[in-house]
């Protein structure tokens, strides 16, 4: 094995240096700035971080409160834009458009207890810098789909990334959401720690929501050292095989962060310690990936050029080790088999008639009818559930109308 093919990283143990001032330390002195949950005095009295952050902190929370009183007592639905990078998903946005791309900043972050909090629209890139600072990440890999993704866009469209099997989706990082329910009124749900409470936890409830319930104005999320090394192996495999594989390595006990199947290869990831990387990689055959990183960003961006095609791309949730469903068209297994992607023109009743079969569900995901049935269609009764949420977070029915329901 080629010894670059072996991605091997610093562990953030030895890199506890401060990173930037934040809402509380600007309160204090200008030479204060924050490391973890410690006030450290800056004795040369200028950080030039602090120059670098300060103009992406901005708390619009006020103006925003007021402008959805405004328009829940003129009955003005509202269009919730943040960075617009993943305007595509769902059905198409009707109303007033409300930004909030400019309530923004990284409000706490404390390195050695794994939390950031960051108001809505936040940039995601800056939000995945500053923790790379501190050998950090989000280990969901939330897709950015664009240069504006915000963390407030990515909380409530409830997107993950390649590693989403193995290590959690976005809900399973969300400790506490700061919120603007649609008659204006602000919630707070969650804190900044996990906790074993009774009662509904409404701060993961918001999570893939679409805006529909209520505006994010701040999200508080658990974050995890990046892995020491990684490596991707490759193997020849038809989808039938690939799926095999995938579901046989699941039940041993190897550090695989992600797995997808494509054009008759199969491509796993290998993420952890240094040690345990190479000790998988001798229980593993295939070929090292050059650059494995760059595929993964392919795969997560939807870079890659299986999503090129020009036809209606539909997303498949079933149970991993469902064989090859029987529909034309081009095909890509991602999350070890979990999720697959469907490049193709058969109707939409044909298509999620089969994810139904297989006991999973089918969104169309881009391109096709915006304005029909996007999402797969809910049972009368989940349907009631949800339109009594919608109700009591939004009564007016102002927030992002119809953006993942009809009546919704």
């Amino acid at each position: 094995m080629p010894s670059s093919a072996l991605s091997i990283r610093m562990p953030c143990s030895i890199r506890g240096r401060p990173f930037r001032p934040c809402t509380a330390a600007q309160n204090l002195a200008p030479c204060t700035y924050i490391k973890g949950n410690c006030r450290i005095p800056n004795w040369n009295g200028f950080d030039p971080r602090q120059m670098q952050h300060q103009s992406m902190n901005e708390d619009r929370r006020e103006s925003l409160q007021a402008s959805v009183i405004e328009a829940s007592g003129s009955q003005t639905p509202l269009n919730i834009i943040a960075g617009n990078s993943k305007a595509f998903y769902g059905r198409t946005a009707h109303g007033q458009t409300l930004p909030i791309e400019d309530h923004r900043g990284i409000v706490d972050y404390s390195p050695t207890e794994l939390v950031i909090t960051a108001r809505a629209g936040t940039r995601l890139s800056e939000l995945e810098s500053i923790l790379e600072e501190e050998g950090q990440v989000l280990p969901f890999e939330p897709p950015h789909f664009g240069e504006g993704a915000t963390i407030g866009g990515t909380l409530v469209c409830g997107l993950s990334g390649p590693s989403r099997p193995y290590t959690g989706s976005i809900r399973d990082y969300v400790l506490g959401v700061d919120c603007l329910g649609g008659n204006g009124k602000l919630m707070s749900f969650g804190g900044q720690v996990m906790k074993n409470v009774a009662g509904y936890d409404l701060s993961r409830f918001l999570t893939g929501s679409l805006g529909t319930l209520a505006i994010v104005l701040e999200a508080t999320l658990r974050v995890m050292p990046r892995p020491g090394a990684s490596l991707t192996l490759v193997q020849d495999a038809d989808p039938a095989t690939a799926i095999e594989r995938f579901n046989r390595w699941a039940g041993l006990p190897l550090p695989i962060t992600a797995a997808c199947a494509c054009e008759n290869k199969l491509y796993v990831r290998l993420s952890g310690t240094r040690q345990g990387v190479l000790d998988a990689r001798t229980r593993l055959d295939g070929d090292a990936l050059e650059d494995d990183g760059r595929f993964w960003s392919d795969i997560r961006e939807h870079r890659h050029p299986f999503f090129t095609a020009d036809r209606p791309l539909w997303r498949l949730s079933i149970p991993a080790g469902t064989r090859p469903l029987k529909i034309d068209g081009t095909w890509l297994y991602d999350w070890g088999g979990a999720q697959r992607w469907l490049s193709s023109d058969i109707s939409a009743g044909q298509i999620r008639q089969a994810a139904s079969n297989a006991g999973g569900h089918a969104t169309l995901f881009r391109g096709g009818d915006r304005d029909s049935d996007v999402f797969h269609p809910l049972p009368p009764a989940l349907f009631r559930l949800h339109k009594n949420l919608k109700e009591s977070f939004d009564p007016a029915g102002i927030l992002n109308p119809g953006r993942m329901y009809t009546d919704l």
